[in-house]
């Protein structure tokens, strides 16, 4: 299908550390059927064999360029890749992550039949052995116009808490390069949390047209040392998490409709701050609940951080941890079991730590269906509008430490 007429796109691939899994991702990216490409790989300081990877492919393909910078983060190698850019669009690629040799000209045709400024796919989640597709909320189409505006203004927040209307990654999106430079260049370095919403959404802003598809051709790689989350104590997650709010709530400060987007902005950063402090605004810390027993159902990043916080606390006791993928997580070495397990489990209580209302009802149902009686379910509480930016001035006062 290649032609004349097809314009550059630029895929900036950051690099850091990954020297296990980057031949698999340079791979699919020189094999796309979209052929008008210049790949950007940006050495991030990595101190494996990312570097030397990186300059041998650049002797095998001359759409290749390669940049070896010292170590300064995501942000700043996206921001490095982007400034050596030269398409008239551009798309990202994680170091460790693939995508299908089509992945590029679907997006292509899509933004070129309909004019868009930017393309939004959807994602498969590979974990293991297993691959799991994520679309947005908002339906495949075209949005201009008044529909452009109803997007944007349920663009972090489809309307219920906590559930994005579009997902927060540049990796699974085209965006033309004078939509995503301003967003990306401005972004604070400090940002290490939230990284990706704070440019794509002040990218959709830009846009006059935006093109959503329900293609998965872009493969995240959810890896056993990503699936494990650290993290330096509530104190530094407290300061990173303000350094997006901060940045985002001043974005705001440029659109007219300002009280729509920061109450966009409250649920997105609300949803971060509930995750990272291992629930610090969850249901089970209610006194009613102390010294209860209680099982927590999921083991990602939310179920990770309100286990280290309940065992900490001493606030409850845990009597097991469940997980729909309990074996993978048990491959990393937590202590995690199947749902059906907690037929044989002693408890009062079964927390569910999800933010996502799709993902707790789908839970709950299951919880249902082995047994667990309604009344011993525990979900996330969903603030009140008026009580979300109290909230967040709570978390960063830091209160919750």
């Amino acid at each position: 299908m290649v032609g004349q007429e097809n314009k550059l796109i630029s895929v900036i691939v950051p690099i850091y550390m990954i020297d296990r899994y980057l031949g698999i991702c340079i791979e699919s990216i020189v094999k796309q059927t979209y052929k008008n490409l210049e790949i950007i790989l940006v050495d991030d300081g990595s101190k494996d064999r990312c570097s030397k990877l990186c300059d041998l492919y650049r002797q095998k393909d001359k759409r290749i360029k390669v940049l070896h910078k010292t170590n300064g983060g995501l942000v700043s190698a996206r921001k490095a890749g982007l400034e050596a850019s030269t398409g008239e669009y551009v798309g990202y690629v994680d170091g460790d992550d693939w995508i299908e040799p089509d992945f590029y000209e679907r997006l292509y045709n899509a933004c070129s039949a309909s004019g868009a400024d930017m393309v939004c796919a959807g994602y498969s989640r590979d974990l293991f052995d297993k691959a799991e597709c994520f679309c947005d909320a908002h339906p495949p189409g075209v949005y201009e116009g008044d529909s452009l505006e109803r997007l944007q203004s349920l663009m972090m927040s489809y309307g219920e808490f906590y559930r994005p209307g579009i997902t927060t990654y540049v990796w699974n999106k085209l965006f033309r390069r004078e939509v995503l430079y301003g967003p990306q260049m401005s972004v604070d370095n400090r940002i290490t949390i939230g990284e990706d919403g704070a440019v794509t959404y002040p990218a959709l802003m830009k846009c006059k047209r935006v093109c959503v598809l329900g293609n998965c051709s872009y493969h995240y790689r959810q890896r056993e040392d990503s699936m494990l989350k650290q993290s330096g104590g509530f104190g530094d997650e407290v300061l990173k998490v303000k350094y997006l709010y901060e940045y985002l709530m001043d974005f705001s400060k440029e659109y007219p409709a300002t009280d729509i987007l920061r109450s966009q902005i409250y649920d997105y950063v609300l949803s971060i701050c509930m995750i990272r402090s291992g629930g610090r605004f969850s249901s089970v810390f209610d006194e009613v609940y102390s010294g209860k027993k209680v099982v927590v159902y999921s083991a990602g990043t939310f179920g990770q951080q309100l286990v280290k916080r309940l065992l900490g606390s001493g606030f409850c006791r845990l009597s097991g941890w469940l997980d729909d993928d309990y074996w993978e997580y048990r491959r990393c070495c937590l202590d995690v079991d199947s749902v059906e397990s907690v037929r044989y489990m002693d408890f009062d209580y079964v927390l569910i730590a999800a933010v996502d209302p799709r993902i707790a009802a789908g839970a709950e149902k299951r919880l249902l269906e082995y047994g667990v009686l309604s009344d011993r379910i525990l979900k996330v509480n969903v603030p009140e509008d008026s009580m979300k930016r109290r909230m967040l001035e709570y978390f960063f006062e830091e209160k919750v430490l």
